[in-house]
């Protein structure tokens, strides 16, 4: 397999795993729809800077630990399990004690588990959480020691080779993003709304909270 013919088939095989709805899914979409736009873009970078730290783990072999040590495997696991349901708790606890709120109220955009220092904030904010949501997700680093070094051609530098490879997924990843933040900034308007914005709190909440009972119960 050369190097060419590799990069397009891994980059259709991670392009379907990218357009499946899940749990990055679900944080960009609550993040932008609730007008927090540089947040939303600090939970995309965060999440592609962990799936990037994860291929390159893959091609150096460390993340081959994790099939090897069923310990490693479990303790990232019950880890990413419990940091999954206290975010989705978090969510839902936000918006059931909330007061009535106007229309137009500004505090509003603002939810409880979103620092209010100032822009900047809300970037490292969101950076922070797509990073540990990835990187808290063994799922992504075993999914990536069983397909990546399948696309690694024979001879090709195997740490380099891996890393382009990775970039692929991450460039689909930010492409795809720019659709749902630009998708979710169109329908802000509506889901800006208090009622709206308890509704899609309590959905994406259920929806984490789901991710981490998985997650803790799968083998």
């Amino acid at each position: 397999m050369e190097m060419t013919t590799a990069l397009w088939s891994f980059a259709l095989v991670v392009g379907l795993l990218t357009l499946t709805p899940g749990l990055d899914t679900a944080l960009i979409l609550r993040t932008s729809a609730l007008g927090h736009r540089r947040q939303a873009w600090g939970v995309v970078l965060g999440i592609q800077t962990g799936t990037l730290l994860w291929g390159a783990l893959t091609s150096a072999g460390v993340t081959a630990l994790l099939t090897a040590s069923q310990l490693g495997y479990e303790i990232l696991r019950w880890a990413g399990a419990a940091y999954l349901v206290r975010m989705g708790v978090g969510m839902l606890r936000s918006r059931a004690h909330a007061e009535p709120e106007p229309e137009d109220a500004v505090a509003a955009d603002t939810p409880a588990d979103t620092p209010v220092g100032g822009p900047a904030d809300g970037l490292v904010a969101g950076w922070r959480r797509g990073l540990l949501t990835n990187l808290l997700n063994p799922k992504v680093g075993v999914f990536y020691v069983a397909v990546l070094p399948q696309f690694i051609p024979a001879g090709a530098p195997h740490f380099a080779a891996g890393v382009a490879l990775t970039c692929v997924h991450v460039v689909e990843g930010l492409l795809w993003s720019t659709v749902l933040v630009g998708f979710a900034q169109a329908l802000r308007g509506r889901l800006r709304r208090p009622s709206a914005r308890r509704a899609m709190d309590r959905v994406t909440g259920l929806a984490v909270v789901g991710f981490g009972v998985k997650l803790a119960v799968s083998d």
